[in-house]
């Protein structure tokens, strides 16, 4: 049985660069050394991936991202900017709870999200391990 993959939206697409939904910070000589990659999902923006290189982590540089993100959602006029990832990991929920985000419970999470979840699941990611997380931004 063929297995249904969903497009690999977390990509910087042309799409979303087009949206303008796409950031990346970089060093002194223009070397790429961080990103965060987002679409707009309805009436929130939707954080696919914020990533820093390892040996650059610590600097503010995956904070001064997320807050160029929110800013432009907010300047959008969306509701919210919402994210899936590990509960856990330092640099994952406790990391966004810093900035205002709140995670799901069950009845909170949206078909968007639980579809992502859903689908993070059957890649082999547990359940219990992931979460939706929300930044209200009305």
């Amino acid at each position: 049985m063929a297995r249904r993959r969903r497009q690999c939206q977390h990509r910087a697409t042309p799409r979303a660069l087009a949206a303008g939904a796409c950031w990346v910070a970089a060093d002194e000589k223009d070397r790429p050394v961080g990103f965060l990659s987002a679409g707009i999902e309805g009436d929130a923006l939707h954080i696919w991936e914020l990533d820093v290189r390892l040996d650059r982590q610590g600097q503010g540089i995956g904070r001064s991202l997320l807050e160029r993100a929110v800013a432009d959602a907010r300047r959008r006029g969306l509701a919210a900017v919402t994210l899936t990832t590990f509960r856990a990991v330092t640099w994952n929920a406790p990391f966004y709870r810093k900035f205002g985000f709140r995670i799901l419970e069950d009845a909170e999470i949206d078909g968007r999200l639980a579809s992502l979840l859903g689908d993070e699941a059957e890649h082999g990611i547990a359940l219990d391990q992931r979460c939706a997380m929300r930044l209200d931004l009305r």
